[in-house]
């Protein structure tokens, strides 16, 4: 009896992709392109290229880029450590969480391919615009603090490319409507994920190390999870959608 060829666990592109997407997620980790400010806050750019592997390829491809953005995180957390970069050393916290994001978020997206054309489209553009008026409030508070540097540049940059998006999801982009909701519940869980493994272990020393009190264990923790999941989720939204309907796009030619 001949022996049945077993499929491997990743093709030869797939293997590209993760190498690929893999790097430019190590890059953002070890340099300041992994922190972009938006309005009052800065957004991680970092795990972006896991959710872009997790929705063309699947949770597989997109389980390598998180491992990969795991262990960058650990790496950078040893190299050059912070006063809260202790929580990292805990690979439940640096990697697990990161893994999980790019398995997880492939089914997320899976979901929403699902849902009806017509109701998506119109989640999608009440989603996306809230962010346009995230966005433009941010703007507007650049402008009244007559901060026109960088943070109001890039603000104003993604303002438009949200704006773009919006339009072009409104006209006939459906799957733009599943990516956009995908990144940006899929960030907000990551956040939740990460976060609630601070909590788990190391609620107070983080607090602590936070230079807040005590007494605001959860307010800090769980606070965070918003003020850092929004605008990353806006983020992740405004450049996965474009990527992935721009990769969509090339193979359908």
């Amino acid at each position: 009896m001949k022996k049945e060829n077993k499929k491997p666990l990743l093709t030869t592109r797939q293997i590209v992709i993760v190498g690929i997407l893999g790097a430019i997620t190590a890059v953002l980790a070890l340099t300041p392109l992994g922190f972009v400010p938006i309005g009052p806050l800065n957004a991680t750019t970092m795990h972006i290229p896991v959710l872009i592997a997790a929705f063309i390829e699947g949770p597989v491809v997109g389980g390598f880029v998180g491992l990969i953005f795991g262990l960058s995180s650990l790496f950078n957390a040893v190299t050059r450590p912070t006063p809260i970069s202790f929580v990292f050393y805990n690979p439940l916290i640096s990697i697990l969480p990161r893994v999980l994001l790019g398995v997880i978020s492939a089914y997320i997206f899976r979901f929403f391919k699902t849902v009806d054309g017509k109701k998506l489209r119109a989640l999608g553009l009440v989603a996306w615009i809230g962010v346009v008026g995230f966005l433009a409030y941010g703007l507007y508070k650049n402008i009244a603090a007559k901060t026109y540097g960088a943070s109001a540049l890039l603000n104003g940059v993604f303002l438009i490319g949200s704006v773009v998006l919006l339009l072009w999801i409104r006209k006939k982009q459906v799957q733009g409507s599943a990516v956009a909701l995908s990144a940006f519940l899929s960030t907000i869980l990551h956040s939740a994920m990460v976060m609630g493994g601070i909590y788990i272990f190391f609620a107070e020393d983080f607090v602590r190390a936070m230079g807040a009190p005590q007494t605001l264990v959860n307010t800090v923790i769980f606070g965070t999870i918003i003020t850092s999941g929004v605008p990353e989720g806006i983020l992740a939204g405004i450049v996965a959608t474009g990527v992935v309907t721009a990769w969509t796009a090339s193979k359908n030619k």
